[in-house]
């Protein structure tokens, strides 16, 4: 049965890119994407194919695509490394402070006009990434003792972070004008709007190596639902898997937000889904995961497209309007089964 749902979620995939190409302000047929997308790739095809159709696909729909499934399964895989590391069903990547530094640094470049020499529309990115860095490098501080690094102590000092940089960013609400407010809001809502070719080669680096890393975390992942002194006793290196899984969801979630804005429930709902469809095992769940949210991401940015199509729908209004019913059925049902 597992075997099919993975089945399922490649198929699902798939449909959803051509999908995600064919829909649009501009309509192009399934044909005409899939002969697109061979040509693009250094086929030599006979089929007349217009010159309109050809730019769109290849130059803005394509990078939106694949950005989306990235961003999907990085957000996703972050919320499974998360919850195997807290061992908490209801861990979230946000919670080492990585999105609320994010939005403090990009709050700085679009209320206080801040800029970098040289790096143009790249100023906001990086300010944003360098956000979630320092927030993450002072939860993991304030989370040791000595050498060692206790997790309850990084889940309060991620909500003391979390509650700063909030604190920071409405102060810079607090200060902006119209323009400046309109921005930060639409900024924080997430858009693939902007999706570009140089942001998906940078993506491939900063967001899928590292997500097929985490893959290899899976088996000490189970060995910590046994509680960490027998993983230790069984031979997990506590210390440098924490270390590694916080580094990872730094640099996943902080170029996903960086890149897109805030996207909520993405992290927190797949491995929940995958744990239904594939069992608690994490050597399924963190793959799954890949699959799944780069799925959900992209059928919700498809969403965002076509609801008032030709504008758009913010992907993060459409994300938490699918992950919140969901996460409350999913916390209903287990209450009364007794999990939580």
């Amino acid at each position: 049965m597992r075997k099919l749902y993975t089945i399922l979620l490649f198929a699902s995939l798939a449909a959803l890119i051509f999908l995600s190409l064919s829909n649009g302000a501009l309509q192009v047929s399934f044909t005409d994407s899939l002969y697109i997308v061979l040509q693009s790739l250094g086929f030599e095809i006979d089929h007349p194919i217009k010159k309109s159709h050809y730019g769109v696909l290849v130059h803005i729909r394509m990078p939106r695509t694949i950005l989306a499934v990235l961003v999907g399964a990085g957000l996703s895989v972050s919320g499974a490394l998360m919850q195997g590391l807290f061992r908490n069903p209801l861990a979230d990547p946000g919670l080492v402070g990585v999105s609320s530094g994010a939005a403090l640094g990009a709050a700085l470049v679009i209320v206080l006009g801040w800029s970098i020499p040289g790096m143009g529309y790249w100023t906001l990115p990086i300010a944003a990434f360098v956000g979630s860095v320092i927030s993450t490098v002072c939860v993991i501080r304030l989370s040791k003792i000595g050498s060692k690094t206790v997790v309850a102590n990084m889940l309060l000092a991620g909500i003391a972070i979390n509650s700063i940089a909030g604190a920071g960013t409405g102060i810079l609400i607090y200060l902006a004008d119209e323009d400046e407010l309109r921005d930060l809001t639409f900024w924080t809502l997430g858009s693939f709007g902007a999706a570009s070719w140089s942001e998906v080669q940078l993506a491939l680096f900063v967001i899928l190596i590292p997500s097929i890393i985490a893959l290899f975390l899976s088996r000490s992942l189970n060995v910590m639902l046994l509680g960490e002194a027998q993983a230790y006793m069984l031979g997990v290196k506590l210390e440098q898997l924490k270390r590694i899984i916080v580094v990872l969801v730094c640099l996943i979630v902080g170029s996903c937000v960086s890149m897109t804005g805030m996207i909520g429930f993405v992290g927190l709902v797949v491995p929940h889904l995958c744990r239904l469809l594939f069992g608690p095992d994490n050597k399924k769940v963190v793959p799954g995961s890949i699959l799944l949210g780069g799925a959900l991401l992209l059928g919700s940015d498809i969403l965002s497209r076509l609801i008032i199509m030709p504008a758009e729908l913010p992907i993060g209004i459409v994300t938490s309007i699918v992950g919140g019913p969901f996460f409350l059925a999913l916390l209903s049902m287990n209450r009364k089964q007794g999990m939580w």
